[in-house]
């Protein structure tokens, strides 16, 4: 099998869609992504200025990406994970961390000082984030308002 990452482009975008409505329509996350939905998301997602985002392609077959942008703070440029998703089939391979690893490698060389994310929390995607290093930031919290 051959594995190969590229960075994300614009004309990849249908694929991108069908794979972010499939992961997040299935287990344990069970949304409810429309396939136009998912597409508005992710166009959004790539439009925004300093946008970054790498695919991972097994044999040719789109298997999972990682996507966010970096926004200028007062020490450096700060980059927010906004989508890490690989398909049902390969979860727990590896996948996502390779995904990870390569955007932490392209940010270091971009002179990036920190990466934030936000996550559900007690479930997989915080232990997986944990594994891979992170930690939570005990100086922010996240506030909500229903409209």
């Amino acid at each position: 099998m051959i594995e190969q990452i590229e960075m994300m482009v614009i004309d990849s975008l249908e694929q991108y869609s069908r794979l972010y409505m499939n992961v997040f329509n299935d287990e344990p996350w069970y949304e409810t992504w429309s396939y136009e939905s998912a597409k508005e998301r992710l166009s959004d997602l790539m439009n925004t200025p300093k946008f970054l985002g790498f695919s991972l392609y097994m044999d040719d077959s789109l298997i999972g990406f990682i996507a966010g942008n970096s926004k200028r703070s007062y020490h450096g440029l700060t980059f927010y994970v906004a989508e890490l998703c690989v398909t049902s089939e390969t979860q727990g391979k590896g996948y996502g961390t390779k995904l990870l690893h390569c955007l932490e490698n392209e940010l270091k060389q971009r002179y990036t000082k920190s990466l934030y994310l936000l996550t559900s929390s007690g479930g997989l995607a915080e232990a997986f984030y944990k594994k891979n290093g992170y930690e939570i930031n005990e100086n922010r919290v996240v506030i909500k308002k229903n409209l």
